[in-house]
């Protein structure tokens, strides 16, 4: 991730899945390049993060509302570290980590759609301030977001109810800033990424103050050794009127 800082020198980074607590997470790297720090985890799964070079206030670690999941209906549904937001020069960025949903059966598809649906009801409140949503959103809005829609037939993340959720985030009045075109996820699995068999999920969703001037997968930083399964998806932006 240093390596990405210095490559592609952005001004704020969104992380996902950093799967570690707060004290394991080393922000120590990211300062000594000049970025401010705010993680959230809880433990070896999710944890998210906002490093920015251009300030960073009001960090919040859930948004109001925000379910929690447990697999037993009974028990505490914990909050789960998937979303951080903070205000860096003037834009309130949101790094998420959207619930996979794992099986349509599932209760964690629920889960996610209530998750989704809680944050559009919490952010079409919020735009006032420039507003940007970043992440891993576990949906691929469109068929031609993923490489055969014929084997999804029966899974998650093409759903007509998750599209619908993600359709709802955007009638919020926010609009998708990030490419349209090309893929940001391939599984390790199956050789996927040689054979470009990936999935578009990963997006930015920016309000209308914030215009794109240019945006682009960086699918070279996925073909490094020891890459994520993501590949950073990058939008540069002024304020302006659309």
């Amino acid at each position: 991730m240093v390596e990405f800082l210095r490559r592609q020198d952005v001004d704020v980074l969104a992380v996902q899945e950093t799967k570690c607590t707060d004290e394991q997470f080393p922000r120590e790297r990211f300062e000594a390049l000049g970025y401010e720090v705010a993680h959230f985890g809880l433990n070896q799964w999710n944890g998210v993060a906002i490093l920015s070079r251009v300030g960073l206030e009001d960090a919040l670690t859930q948004f109001p509302h925000q379910p929690g999941f447990a697999k037993n209906p009974q028990a505490d549904q914990a909050v789960e570290a998937r979303a951080i937001g903070a205000l860096c020069g003037g834009v309130r960025i949101w790094s998420l980590y959207v619930p996979n949903g794992r099986e349509i059966a599932d209760p964690h598809y629920d889960y996610k759609l209530r998750w989704l649906y809680n944050l559009a009801e919490y952010i079409e409140h919020e735009l006032a301030t420039p507003t940007v949503l970043l992440g891993d959103f576990n949906i691929a809005p469109r068929d031609q977001d993923v490489w055969d829609i014929r084997l999804f037939d029966g899974h998650t993340h093409v759903t007509e109810p998750e599209r619908q959720a993600f359709e709802y985030l955007l009638d919020t009045g926010l609009r998708v800033t990030s490419p349209l075109e090309g893929y940001s996820y391939w599984d390790y699995k199956a050789g996927r990424f040689g054979k470009n068999e990936g999935m578009l999920i990963d997006f930015q969703l920016a309000s209308k103050q914030l215009v794109p001037k240019h945006s682009f997968i960086d699918v070279d930083e996925r073909s490094g050794k020891g890459a994520s399964d993501h590949a950073p998806v990058i939008v540069d932006y002024e304020i302006g009127t659309p």
